[in-house]
């Protein structure tokens, strides 16, 4: 088991080697099902003002608060779309994708602790991004499986008798009315 700086720097590499292999992919953030960030990639911001060497503070300040908002609302939407999924009764969570006007963003469940998400351009090959999406979120799920990155425990799943017993993380379920 290897330190959680070394498990974020395996997880950093993985998330590089899935733009390498899906050239449409503008970058991805692994975080931790409570929203807290383990790695992204690129390192510098998502819209390319950059290389590290040429940023100001600034500009690293906002690109930390950028990934903590993506990694809060990867977050959220995993929540939301487990919560969807189980539902409508349609099985298990694979992923999220959303379609914007210029661009893709894929959301991934990457073990019991960690979301990926990863974001793709306009025109992005879709059947490749799934793909890759997965691959890596298989891989990463591995690789955090070996060492705590400061998320919080795995969800527990209870039965809930209003939709016929079947299970709901206890983090997302549902007062009754």
């Amino acid at each position: 088991m290897g330190t959680t700086d070394e498990v974020r720097a395996e997880v950093h590499a993985q998330m590089r080697l899935l733009r390498e292999r899906a050239p449409e992919v503008r970058g991805s953030i692994a975080c931790s099902v409570d929203g807290l960030t383990i790695a992204r990639d690129p390192e510098a911001a998502p819209d390319a003002r950059g290389s590290g060497d040429e940023r100001t503070g600034d500009e690293h300040a906002a690109d930390t608060d950028l990934a903590e908002r993506s990694a809060a609302l990867s977050s959220a939407l995993l929540a939301l779309s487990r919560r969807m999924i189980t539902m409508i009764g349609y099985g298990g969570f694979e992923e999220t994708l959303i379609t914007g006007t210029e661009g893709y963003a894929a959301c991934y469940t990457a073990g019991p602790s960690v979301v990926l998400t990863v974001l793709a351009g306009p025109g992005a090959n879709l059947g490749l991004l799934r793909l890759e999406g997965r691959k890596t979120a298989e891989k990463v799920a591995a690789i955090a499986s070996r060492a705590p990155l400061g998320a919080a425990p795995p969800i527990a799943h209870h039965a809930n008798p209003s939709n016929g017993g079947r299970t709901w993380p206890e983090s997302t379920s549902l007062s009754r009315r």
